[in-house]
């Protein structure tokens, strides 16, 4: 557990530059593959949890979604910097999370979905 915690610290106080300049219309774009899992709507059901109001709220906070126990124990409040590092690597910012995904490995396009999302929710 002590391991996880320092892991996930680590990858979130490192990941970051993606956050700042990224092109929410590109962001648009890039979101039609996390779309597949992912809704923006509030009551949308998906394969993965809705990410509506996601920025600002905790990771596994949702009650009608069932989280992996790793996400659920966290700790992680999703802002822009643990976004990007979620994306970048979902293993490393949260080992023994459910989420079959590889990651972003490109900083712009982590900063455009992640543009987007901001101006989706503002």
């Amino acid at each position: 557990m002590r391991r996880a915690l320092l892991i996930c610290v680590a990858v979130l106080t490192t990941a970051g530059a993606a956050r700042a300049d990224g092109d929410a219309a590109r962001g648009e774009k890039r979101f039609e593959e996390c779309a597949s899992c992912h809704a923006l709507d509030r009551n949308a059901e998906s394969v993965g949890p809705s990410l509506y109001g996601v920025i600002g709220r905790r990771a596994g906070a949702l009650a009608d979604f069932r989280y992996s126990p790793a996400l659920k124990r966290c700790g992680i409040t999703w802002d822009q910097q643990s976004i990007d590092a979620f994306i970048a690597d979902p293993q490393a910012a949260v080992p023994g999370n459910r989420m079959p995904f590889a990651g972003v490995a490109d900083v712009a396009a982590r900063a455009d979905l992640i543009a987007y999302l901001v101006k989706t929710f503002k």
